[in-house]
């Protein structure tokens, strides 16, 4: 074998973007003023941060049981309503149903629309038209959940067996009857996996919507932050973490079930 047709015959090529990701890094630190020495400059400070935040205040649990019942109805209401919404929209968003290009079209654009809007922009265009309070984080996680569930949803229709649809066709079946008794059936699995998937989502990303006063528990966060009370941070994030590992046990659990 020759040394070309070994892996050095491609050396100086391996070398060059090593090189060139390290000009990428060098030239980004540079421009946004990152400096490494900043790190180790302030380890008293990391220090003591961590000192606080692994002595966590056990005392504080009674408080954030409230807060977080509520950041958990927050999840259950806005991925309820979201998902009642998103399924009717998917069934229009997909020419499977409406035959209809125009309509598939623009319902597609207002559903990308929406899905390019993130969380906390979201809480924050509600938090000013609505205010504060657990209302607004609903509407958030509501609209999050229907950008979500509806694209998913179409995309499982689109792939469904098209046996059943002809069928309900040759006997002149509407287009509401072939959706709720030919393609709804086919899905109905796909829809619940789904919801309970953005409902795992939702619980993690309600927890910072607090910061913008869309309430539940990530308001107690942002305050304790705020007052640098880490003891109590390490709390609340350990509560965050038992609530989320719950949830996702029992939604695996369910998943299972339905298959």
């Amino acid at each position: 074998m020759k040394l070309k047709d070994t892996i050095h015959r491609d050396l100086y090529k391996h070398l060059f973007i090593v090189a060139l990701v390290f000009l990428c890094i060098f030239s980004s630190a540079k421009i946004t003023g990152a400096q490494m020495a900043d790190v180790f400059n302030n380890l008293d400070q990391m220090g003591i941060f961590l000192q606080r935040f692994l002595s966590p205040d056990w005392r504080y649990i009674p408080k954030i049981i409230e807060p977080m019942l509520k950041t958990i109805q927050m999840s259950v209401v806005g991925t309820t309503l979201g998902v009642i919404f998103a399924v009717p929209f998917a069934f229009l968003a997909t020419t499977v149903v409406t035959r209809n290009f125009f309509i598939t079209t623009i319902i597609r654009f207002l559903m990308s629309i929406i899905r390019t809007i993130p969380n906390l922009l979201l809480a924050a265009l509600f938090v000013a038209m609505f205010g504060i309070g657990e209302f607004t984080g609903v509407l958030t996680i509501a609209v999050f959940t229907f950008g979500m569930v509806s694209q998913l949803v179409y995309e499982a229709i689109e792939t469904i067996d098209h046996g059943p649809i002809e069928a309900a066709e040759s006997v002149g079946a509407t287009k509401s009857q072939i959706a709720f008794w030919s393609i709804a059936p086919q899905i109905s699995h796909q829809i619940a996996s789904y919801s309970l998937y953005a409902f795992e989502v939702n619980i993690r990303a309600s927890t910072i919507l607090g910061y913008v006063g869309a309430g539940g528990i990530g308001v107690i966060l942002n305050s304790s932050l705020s007052l640098m009370r880490y003891d109590r941070v390490s709390i609340i994030i350990l509560s965050i973490l038992v609530v989320v590992i719950t949830i996702d046990w029992i939604s695996e659990i369910i998943r299972k079930r339905l298959v």
